[in-house]
């Protein structure tokens, strides 16, 4: 099998600026390297130091699973050892992940769910990837209902949570603006239930950013930050800085996904206009930039991120 193209995990925009899934994990990098060139045992190896850590072996497998080829090599991999829940779960991921871009029938990758779920019934990283394929072809009705099979085995699952707020806040798109809209209620519930060190405290901010997507998208708010309402608002304000309160003060950096959320908070703080703020998250962030919610609501992302680094740290 000859190597594969670029993979989606890493978009370049101006200036060769990445946007890499893996985020900060370098044995991830690794494990994805050797899986482009067949070698799955790496992956193997990584999943099953991963154990039960439940949101790195979300990120994890599904960074792996946007892979070009990870469906075959996972495939490969499933017929070696043909009760491997991790490889089952790769494959389930990777079949999602074709699903989402036209290239495999939604009901075989929804099928490569349930299989993986009925290997690991503790395991939510196959309900994961159900949930991400109704996020995109499937009923509100029956993301709700997946989105609590993932809770049931973990309840503050971030990638879950984080998807759930992207749906919910698409609902009365028409509807203009609305500070009680249910998307705001279910972030700040779910940050009120997590652990005190759970970066769903983020949550309340990304519900503030999908929305304002939908709202901009549809014509209700000002395309660009500083002539919108959006971020002056009390609530938005109280979000804001409850988040950035709580992250001063985090003492675990080692959430695997927690960059996603620095760069949510670092986007609404420049939206809000706190220049000083916003420059000690993008100082955090580095180069790990993620392309949501830079490309709010139509933006080049590398572009929206370049700009704010600038105007903050007075670098490109």
């Amino acid at each position: 099998m000859s190597l594969p193209p670029p993979s989606p995990g890493r978009t370049h925009g101006p200036a060769d600026l990445a946007f890499d899934a893996a985020l900060d994990d370098t044995e991830l990098v690794a494990a994805r390297t050797a899986l482009a060139q067949g070698r799955w045992q790496t992956a193997r190896s990584l999943l099953a130091r991963t154990g039960d850590d439940w949101d790195r072996r979300g990120h994890r497998i599904t960074v792996l699973a946007l892979e070009p080829y990870s469906a075959a090599w996972a495939a490969e991999w499933l017929l070696a050892e043909p009760v491997s829940a991790d490889a089952a779960t790769l494959l389930a991921l990777a079949e999602a992940r074709r699903a989402l871009r036209g290239k495999e029938r939604p009901a075989r990758a929804r099928e490569a769910c349930h299989h993986a779920a009925a290997l690991a019934p503790a395991d939510p990283t196959p309900w994961l990837g159900l949930l991400l394929l109704e996020r995109t072809l499937g009923s509100r009705r029956e993301m709700v209902r997946i989105f609590a099979e993932v809770r049931t085995r973990y309840a503050d699952h971030h990638h879950a949570h984080h998807l759930m707020v992207a749906r919910l806040a698409e609902r009365r798109a028409a509807a203009g603006p609305d500070p009680l809209h249910e998307v705001y209620d279910f972030a700040h519930l779910a940050a009120e239930q997590a652990p005190a060190d759970s970066p769903l405290a983020v949550l309340p901010v990304v519900a503030h950013a999908e929305r304002y997507r939908v709202l901009a998208t549809g014509g209700f708010e000002a395309a660009d930050p500083a002539a919108s309402a959006h971020w002056s608002g009390r609530l938005a304000r109280q979000a804001l800085e409850a988040a950035y309160d709580w992250w001063l003060e985090w003492e675990q950096d080692g959430h695997p996904r927690r960059l996603v959320d620095l760069n949510y908070l670092a986007h609404a703080k420049c939206c809000e206009g706190r220049a000083a703020e916003a420059a000690a998250l993008l100082e955090r962030i580095g180069d790990h930039a993620t392309p949501e919610p830079w490309s709010y609501p139509s933006k080049d992302p590398s572009t929206a991120f370049r700009e704010a680094r600038e105007r903050t740290l007075g670098v490109a």
